[in-house]
């Protein structure tokens, strides 16, 4: 079925949701599509599930440091299958809720994979939207990590629905997603390791800043920042123990689940630049 639209946005997450409430209120007449559950990323698979463990870990980091201050927190420890519950439940009313809200306010809602059919058409299942402008708003996805052995290595989304916390941890990649997964883990009992292929990680930031972060790291237990090791020749493979090892500019590094937090590149596709309210 063929339906005209003002503006079509694809995604429902923070950016889709903005353009598509702007538009609505200015009068037009708005569809957004979404080919996972209405939400987005940050609300969903990132930054507020993430805030949820943050919390749980930053409670424990507090209980520990106050030792010496008059609390008595030698029994504190975070129990991670009821901790993951109850990020579950704190986001599992999102994808109805921001569906709710889009039709409240007369926004089209459809379900399913987008694709181009023309300049102006957009497929999604058996319908097509046409509309004069298109918002492209899907977000980013996880750069492959190009070395033998990657398809091992799970992203950050995977981290946030472990039923269970392995007893060792890799992170791949010195980004932000690593260093705040990494003392979620370290926190909640795990050993960890963070694999970075450069001479210094979150390259981006403050150089003081960072040099901090990486002492508090490691003070904190991480088993070693590791800079400069991922090579080209770097490679992952399942040992006879059926954990995983990396080896990286010759040094093997054993644990038991490998996570990607190497980087994120845009979704590339085609949209207007520009929107008429």
């Amino acid at each position: 079925m063929k339906t005209k639209y003002d503006i079509v946005v694809i995604g429902t997450g923070t950016a889709a949701t903005a353009a598509a409430m702007r538009c609505c209120k200015a009068g037009k007449q708005v569809a957004v599509v979404d080919s996972r559950p209405f939400g987005g990323t940050c609300a969903l698979r990132g930054c507020d599930p993430k805030k949820v463990l943050v919390g749980a870990a930053e409670l424990f980091d507090w209980n520990r440091r106050m030792g010496d201050h008059g609390l008595c927190a030698d029994q504190a420890q975070i129990d991670w299958p009821q901790l993951i519950e109850f990020k579950r439940s704190f986001i599992e009313r999102v994808p109805k809720n921001s569906e709710e809200s889009f039709a409240k306010r007369g926004v089209a809602t459809f379900h399913g994979r987008a694709r181009f059919a023309g300049p102006t058409s957009i497929e999604v299942g058996e319908d097509v939207l046409e509309a004069a402008n298109v918002v492209v708003a899907a977000g980013a996805k996880p750069v492959d990590l190009k070395i033998p052995g990657a398809e091992l290595a799970v992203t950050s989304e995977l981290f946030l629905e472990l039923e269970h916390l392995p007893g060792r941890v890799l992170f791949i990649g010195g980004g932000y997603i690593s260093f705040e997964f990494a003392h979620i883990a370290a926190r909640a009992g795990a050993r960890v390791t963070i694999l970075h292929r450069g001479q210094r990680p979150l390259e981006r930031f403050d150089p003081d800043l960072v040099d901090r972060l990486v002492i508090r790291t490691r003070d904190l237990g991480v088993d070693g920042i590791v800079t400069g090791a991922l090579t080209a020749k770097g490679r992952i493979a399942v040992a006879e123990t059926r954990a995983f090892v990396v080896a990286a500019g010759g040094l093997p590094v054993t644990f038991h689940r490998a996570f990607e937090g190497f980087r994120r590149r845009r979704t590339i596709a085609r949209g207007t630049s520009r929107l008429p309210c």
